[in-house]
Formats: C-alpha cells, structure tokens, sequence
C-alpha cells in the first residue's frame, strides 16, 4: 500500500531525500574543513569579541563611570541591551516547546538552532547587570544564601530579583531541552566518528543505543520540558516587563507591559531566527531542509506579532490621553517630538511599518526581502527598548534635572562585545553539533519529503499508482456536467 499523499500540504523536505541522504547532508558540516563563508563570519566575530573585550576591561577595570550615565539617566544602553537579548532569546522556547506541544511538523527544520540563539542570547543578556553593578566580582550578591552579611539581603520585593529568578530558569531549562533533542544526534556522529573524536561523542550522547526503551524516555522527557517550557514563555518577559511596570516613572508605569513585552520578545526572536537560518542555509548549504516554507511561517508569526506589538504602541498613546494625567501625556509626547524623536520614529517605522510587507505571499516567500527585514525588525526592536528607557528617564519632574544621553564608546564596544560572543559560540556550535535536527527531519520524511507530499509527490508501488489513477479519473468524471 502507498503513503498518504497530500496536494494540499507543501513539503518541508525537498531534493527527494532519502534517510541515508539526510545523515550525510546534517553531519557532513562537522566533519569537513570549515568553508571560506565560515572563517569569514568566526573572523568577524572575533573582531568584535576583541573590540568589544577591550571595552569590557575598560568598563571593569575603571567601573561604569566609563559610561555616558548621569543623575537623570540611570540606565542607558546596558539595560537596553540587556531586555534587547532576552527577547531575542524567545523564540528558541516557542518554537522549541509550543509548536512541539501543538505538533507543527515545520518546526524541525529550524528548532535546533533556535534553541542554541536562546541559550547563547541569553549568556550575553546575563553580562549587562552584572557589569551594571559597578562590581562584577560582587555579582553572587544577588542570590539568596546563607550567609555572613548580617542585614545585607536581597529584597524579594524587587522585579530585579525576579528577573534573576526567571532568568536563570528560562536558562537551565531551555539548555535541558536543546541538549535533550542532541543527545540522538550525537549517537549518530559518534557512530560515524574514529578515535579520539568518536569518544568524545560517545561521551556526549550517553550512551546512546538508538533502543526503543531510549526512545520512549527521550519523547517522554521532551513532552515533560516542552509543558515546563511553555509557561516560560510568558513569564519570563512578563517579569523583565515588571522592571519599568511596577515603578512610578510617567512611561513605564502601565498594566500594558507585560503582553507588549512578551509579543516583542516573539517578533524579534523570530526576526533573528530569520536571520540565522538564511545564513545557515546558504554557507552550509542546507536549503533542502530549511526550505521557503519554513521561512513562510515564520514569516506569518513576525507578521501577526509586529501587529500585535502596533496595536500596542497606539493603546499606549490612547491610554495616556484617556488617563488625562498630564504627566503621562507629556511622556509620550516628549516620545514623539521631544529630542529623541528620530528614535521613536525609527521604532515605529521598523516594528509597525515594515513588517507588513509580509501580507504579500511573494514577499513571504522571498530570502533577499525577509533578510532585509529581519535585520530591520531587530534594528526596530532595540529602539523600542531605547525609547521606553531614555526618552521616560531623561526629562523628570524637574525641568533643572533634565538631560540628554548619549552612549559612550565603551558602552558601545560593551554591545559589540555581546554580538562577537553570540557569533563565536553559534558558529563553533554549528562545527560541532548538527544544526537541523537529524532524528526529528527523519521522523516527518514520509508527510514532509517532496517525494511523498505536495505536487511533485511520487508513488513508490504499483498498487499506490494505479489508486492513484483512479482517483484522478473520479475527479474528472465529478467534473463533467
């Protein structure tokens, strides 16, 4: 008997793959000599990790004063930065957790590597308030131990303990979960492996045999973190929101926050899940697995969230001239034509302008255009964080007090710094580990390959074919009148 074959479902494997092709094409790339595009991007990158150490040792050898901060203009660019990187981090989870809970077979094309931008954007994220303290080596002080500092303590009460809290849970999970769905993986390298290298994948699998028993415990325990996962999701920008949401400062003190926040996060961890993937595909020539249509529905998601997030931005101007609170009213007005405009203008043209191209399936389905955007969603996202931060903090209560900030060229090398770190450590991940899921792309192969699924889809039995025939001959009958 045939497979089901569907001309409804477009495939989400091309080139008429078989599993033996699929092993080859996923683990090749971290067994051959790196490409001429790959030194290239690591070379970059450690130019920015160079620049950007620099800075970082300026910042914790002379201490933040090295920033352009003054009395008015408490946080700048490092908790900019800092709530930047942990929405980039959302999608990993999302993609990771609730498209496996709803079953979205388009996920195991792009999950992997979602999962390690999580992880590696979430390391850079953790830098900016620990050099924020001033003190970095005194950095433990945030977490509540026993310990011999009398009334020194944390304060429970502050959404910048929660954020340590939820931070370090989204960390410790999401790393369980993308190291979970690499174990399998690695068992295939290791088997494929000799000598030294062999051990250090059998290491990392282990042990792995590939046996039923592992494999009902492996899905068990990925069904497990995916429901943990999920509320994360929610919550952990909901609680980097509480940090302007439960203050008293006119901008930041509204119940708007914490939707707002965890729709960015999604739009822009789906924009750099964009961004990746584009490159991926091409320097490690993976465009049979990570296909346009997988680039499509994401694509959708950036769409629906980039509304979701403009929605926001006019509730929030609606509100502040509902409340009639002048105080508020100022805020936003100071937003949009105070001395920051061009940053509130430049939000708002890349997070609610541009990603409306995507309404148009050919601009959906184009690389060049979805690049283009997925870099300016991003640009639009870190300005949106910029806006709420600097324009609410800069002119206070006290015309005396007001002020204007711009970033110092520490504070920019301290940004470069997070950008040449992600880069090392996606690249070096993607030489090591496979960047498509092996085990996963396997197991849709029979719904999701182009020989058996979408136009072109091919019957591999005689049976299969001449069904086939008949149901074509059906139709046209069905058709005559």
């Amino acid at each position: 008997m045939s497979g089901v074959v569907s001309h409804v479902r477009p495939p989400l494997i091309t080139g008429n793959k078989t599993y033996h092709q699929i092993t080859e094409d996923i683990c090749s790339p971290t067994e051959q000599l790196p490409g001429a595009g790959w030194v290239m991007l690591l070379l970059a990158s450690l130019g920015l990790l160079a620049f950007g150490g620099l800075a970082l040792f300026f910042t914790i050898w002379f201490g933040i004063g090295t920033w352009n901060l003054n009395r008015t203009v408490g946080w700048g660019w490092d908790i900019t930065n800092f709530v930047w990187w942990v929405g980039i981090g959302h999608a990993g989870t999302l993609i990771s957790a609730i498209l496996l809970l709803f079953r979205q077979k388009w996920r195991t094309g792009v999950n992997r590597a979602a999962e390690a931008m999580t992880i590696f954007a979430v390391i850079c994220a953790a830098m900016f308030p620990g050099i924020h303290m001033g003190r970095i080596w005194m950095s433990f002080f945030v977490l509540p131990y026993p310990n011999t500092r009398g009334p020194l303590w944390v304060n429970f009460n502050s959404p910048l303990l929660w954020d340590v809290f939820a931070i370090s849970t989204y960390f410790t999970v999401s790393l369980l979960f993308w190291y979970t769905g690499l174990v399998p993986d690695f068992a295939t390298i290791r088997d494929r492996a000799k000598g030294f290298r062999k051990k250090v994948y059998n290491f990392l699998s282990f042990g792995w045999t590939g046996s039923a028993k592992h494999w009902q415990r492996w899905e068990y325990l990925s069904l497990v973190l995916a429901g943990l996962s999920t509320p994360l999701v929610l919550s952990v920008h909901t609680i980097v929101s509480f940090d302007f949401a439960t203050s008293v400062i006119p901008g930041w003190h509204t119940t708007i926050f914490p939707p707002y926040f965890v729709a960015g996060a999604i739009f822009s961890g789906f924009a750099m899940v964009q961004t990746l993937m584009i490159i991926t595909r091409k320097v490690l020539s993976l465009q049979d697995y990570i296909t346009i249509e997988h680039i499509e529905s994401m694509n959708k998601v950036i769409v629906l969230t980039g509304s979701i997030v403009g929605v926001a931005y006019l509730t929030e101007l609606f509100v502040a001239w509902y409340s009639g609170y002048i105080y508020e009213q100022f805020a936003f007005y100071n937003r949009a034509l105070g001395p920051y405009w061009w940053s509130y203008f430049a939000m708002m043209t890349c997070n609610v302008v541009s990603p409306q191209f995507f309404w148009s399936r050919t601009m959906r389905r184009s690389i060049t255009v979805t690049f283009i955007l997925s870099i300016v969603v991003n640009i639009g996202m870190w300005f949106e964080r910029f806006v709420i931060i600097a324009t609410s903090l800069h002119r206070d209560f006290l015309p005396s007090s007001w002020s204007y900030y711009s970033p110092s060229w520490v504070e920019v090398g301290d940004y470069l710094f997070t950008f040449g770190l992600f880069g090392v450590c996606y690249l070096v991940f993607v030489r090591v580990a496979p960047v498509v899921a092996i085990a996963e792309i396997k197991s849709i192969l029979k719904t999701g390959g182009n020989q058996y699924t979408g136009e072109n889809a091919k019957h591999h039995h005689a049976h299969g074919t001449h069904a086939h025939v008949a149901h074509k001959s059906e139709d046209r009958e069905s058709d005559k009148p």
